[in-house]
């Protein structure tokens, strides 16, 4: 058996959360409503936290933490004002005791007239951020990987049979003077899947 028969080898997995989410801690009339995100790229992360500050203007901090990637290495912590390391990273911190990527954690807080302290904003904002979690849905993800091919109608079974053997997805088609595909597939299945493309007569690859 090689080691693409097992597919429990290949590390191109990752546990993320299924759905956005959100809620309401108070501590001391202090109101923490908190939000979570799956996202993909800082470009959605960007779009999540604008929306919130357009939604919640009025609001006196929005902390945030988020990673991305696989290994979660890259990652970011905002006190949006609160005392250094009082928000951001707790919230960071339960998005790592959890073991998550491609999250974002916003915690918008509404004061409410009395101060926390240090260990009492920590304590606020790590359990909103552990509430944000617990009330969503953990899911693992794979990696994807994805390649751009042209090949001629002649091999199309050749084609068509290799993305029902690996379960490829196919993400675009077009049916000209020769076929066009894009398709997706698991990270772990990258080499096998390019080198039985590559051996289709005709076939022309490119990884995208």
């Amino acid at each position: 058996m090689s080691d693409f028969d097992d597919e429990s080898t290949f590390e191109d997995t990752f546990f993320t959360i299924s759905r956005s989410s959100d809620g309401l801690y108070k501590d001391r009339s202090s109101k923490f409503f908190y939000f979570s995100f799956p996202v993909k790229n800082e470009e959605e992360i960007k779009s999540h936290l604008a929306e919130l500050r357009k939604k919640y203007y009025d609001a006196r901090h929005h902390c945030f933490a988020w990673t991305l990637g696989k290994d979660a290495d890259q990652f970011r912590a905002n006190d949006d004002g609160e005392p250094n390391h009082s928000a951001g990273d707790p919230i960071l911190g339960q998005i790592r005791s959890n073991n998550l990527t491609n999250i974002l954690i916003v915690v918008v807080r509404y004061f409410g007239g009395n101060k926390l302290g240090m260990s009492g904003l920590i304590q606020a904002y790590k359990t909103s951020a552990a509430q944000a979690i617990e009330e969503n849905e953990i899911i693992e993800e794979q990696v994807k990987a994805a390649v751009s091919i042209q090949f001629p109608y002649p091999v199309m079974n050749d084609v068509m049979k290799l993305i029902k053997t690996h379960d490829l997805q196919i993400l675009a088609q077009e049916m000209t003077l020769d076929c066009q595909m894009q398709l997706e597939f698991r990270k772990g299945l990258e080499e096998l899947i390019v080198s039985s493309l590559e051996e289709i007569e005709g076939l022309e690859l490119t990884v995208i």
